[in-house]
């Protein structure tokens, strides 16, 4: 189809300039551009990717200084900033501050892919609407964006065609699961659950405990009145946190809500399973991770960056002797967390390895 043959003939480094931050223009409304620390438009996944399909259905032509009809610069972070309605058109430069970073492994359509090139943000920045896995190894995806000539949506390698290792996946802080997308996402207070509590905010309660893989223990639904029910399925999702303690008390508080809101938290695993995620292996040390080096802690290793999306200079795949294409992987692992550097080597230290167990 077209899709497939626009991918594979896709420049794969993006000539894709930038207009700067501002605001919508056009037929869009006026005002001073968005900032990042304003409370954020909710939206749902759904309204994010129909937005995007609405400028690939027009195929809006690529054009960094020209808005379309929505307000919006027909570049590829006006792109984002249409389907994410932040009402303001960003560049690839500011748009990670509307969202929060998250594992390769845990993109769900709506959320991004970015590549803000420091040295020369000019050269090769991009930035791509992430629509769904199209394969089962996670290889590739389906990406919505705006290039040269026009809005499209086309199978792509993940991250992308080039500088694949420095693409940083992102959700949008407004995205909402579990309730649609015009409730309010502040935490409504700790009175209004427990014991005796019976009002809405204990309903939509419920309602994202289900989204999130708690419907075993609704034998009747979400309701108003605080139950049992709500009670385990609060502990279980605060336990598949990997928290403890009064952390896992059963009870909401503001950080719970928030990842129930945003649906960023880590999905009640289903009965059986148990409770909590694995624990991570034991750290085995630096000196564990050398040239010459071998052992089945290096083959670990290697598995779980397969698994987090971070395998691409593997050849034949991870073994027990530490290689080049072992330190290059996780190179590119600790480059997507932000680091830089000596912190970004392609060894593998203490938080290294507790972010690729995590």
């Amino acid at each position: 189809g077209r899709d497939t043959r626009a991918a594979t003939e896709a420049d794969p480094q993006p000539v894709t300039p930038q207009g700067s931050v501002g605001p919508l223009n056009g037929g869009g409304a006026p005002g001073p551009p968005a900032q990042p620390g304003q409370a954020q438009l909710t939206t749902t996944r759904t309204e994010i990717i129909d937005r995007a399909k609405k400028w690939v259905t027009a195929k809006v032509p690529y054009d960094m200084e020209a808005y379309w009809s929505d307000g919006y610069r027909q570049d590829c972070s006006g792109f984002v900033s249409m389907a994410w309605n932040l009402g303001s058109n960003e560049w690839t430069g500011s748009l990670a501050g509307f969202g929060t970073k998250i594992a390769r492994a845990d993109l769900e359509p709506g959320d991004i892919l970015l590549f803000h090139n420091l040295a020369d943000p000019a050269v090769g920045s991009h930035v791509t609407v992430f629509g769904g896995w199209t394969d089962t190894t996670h290889s590739q995806y389906l990406a919505y964006e705006q290039t040269r000539p026009n809005a499209r949506k086309a199978t792509t390698p993940m991250a992308y065609w080039s500088n694949s290792s420095k693409y940083v996946a992102y959700r949008y802080k407004g995205v909402v699961s579990g309730a649609s997308a015009g409730s309010a996402t502040a935490f409504p207070g700790a009175a209004k659950f427990g014991a005796g509590a019976d009002n809405a905010h204990v309903t939509r309660l419920g309602e994202m405990l289900i989204a999130q893989g708690g419907k075993r223990f609704y034998s009747q639904g979400a309701g108003p009145r605080w139950s049992d029910a709500d009670k385990r399925a609060t502990q279980a999702f605060q336990l598949a946190q990997g928290w403890k303690g009064k952390e896992a008390d059963g009870v909401p508080g503001p950080h719970t809500w928030r990842l129930l809101v945003s649906g960023t938290g880590r999905k009640i695993p289903a009965a059986g399973t148990g409770g909590t995620p694995s624990a991570a292996p034991a750290y085995p040390g630096r000196s564990s991770f050398r040239p010459g080096g071998t052992g089945d802690h290096i083959r670990l290793l290697g598995t779980r960056l397969v698994k987090k999306g971070y395998g691409a200079h593997y050849v034949t795949g991870p073994g027990t002797r530490w290689t080049e294409a072992d330190r290059r992987n996780v190179e590119a692992f600790q480059r997507a967390q932000g680091w830089s550097g000596s912190a970004a080597d392609g060894y593998p230290g203490p938080e290294t390895w507790r972010r690729l167990f995590a």
